[in-house]
């Protein structure tokens, strides 16, 4: 049960970046810098939700 809460609180978490990094690129000016890194954290929190699945 831990790994599939754990799966969970990722997957929103992952959820909530798309939101904002879909926001922020459809800004007049999107700050490419912010883009960047929150592509980035999107990426790790998927690459750790793939990694339980395998071991889960």
């Amino acid at each position: 049960m831990h790994i599939e809460s754990h799966l969970a609180t990722l997957s929103e978490k992952h959820q909530k970046l798309d939101q904002i990094i879909l926001k922020e690129e459809h800004r007049p000016s999107p700050n490419s810098i912010m883009l960047h890194g929150l592509k980035k954290e999107k990426l790790k929190i998927k690459d750790e939700m793939e990694r339980f699945r395998r071991t889960g």
